[in-house]
């Protein structure tokens, strides 16, 4: 890369603005307020087709289909857009480092990785706390980050 374009690129990620963790945290509970709704959606259709899923092996195929309809979810409007309808209300898109769109596989990255920073305590969520840009953990793995629309 020659040295324009890497000041271009310099000047468009500085020129990206960080959002406060009140306001992603808020983003959040909201978008879990529409996964509730879309998983309810969801489950009647499995109950619909497979019948009861207490019992396994129908229980594991039941959380499986579930884990993947949240996958679907945020990976699908990351990739359409960088934004859920609860980062639009928000302000806020997901985006490269390099301020770029979200191809299929740093969305991936970064759902499977957020997911086990919720497995840990949310480890992954509390490294915004000490994160110099305020980014979460899968984001810096992932290469991605959340700005300001």
């Amino acid at each position: 890369m020659d040295s324009v374009t890497e000041s271009l690129f310099q000047q468009a990620r500085s020129s990206l603005k960080s959002p406060s963790l009140a306001r992603r945290l808020a983003a959040g509970a909201y978008d879990g307020l529409l996964l509730l709704a879309l998983l309810f959606a969801a489950a009647f259709a499995f109950i619909v087709l497979f019948g009861s899923a207490v019992e396994p092996p129908r229980r594991y195929a039941f959380q499986a289909y579930l884990l993947a309809v949240v996958a679907a979810y945020f990976t699908w409007f990351w990739i359409h857009g960088g934004q859920t309808l609860a980062m639009k209300t928000w302000r806020l898109r997901l985006v490269t480092a390099s301020g770029g769109a979200v191809a299929v596989k740093p969305a991936l990255l970064r759902f499977l990785l957020a997911f086990a920073g919720l497995a840990f305590f949310g480890a992954g969520w509390w490294w915004a706390l000490f994160d110099r840009e305020g980014c979460f953990l899968h984001d810096r793995i992932a290469g991605t980050r959340l700005v300001l629309t």
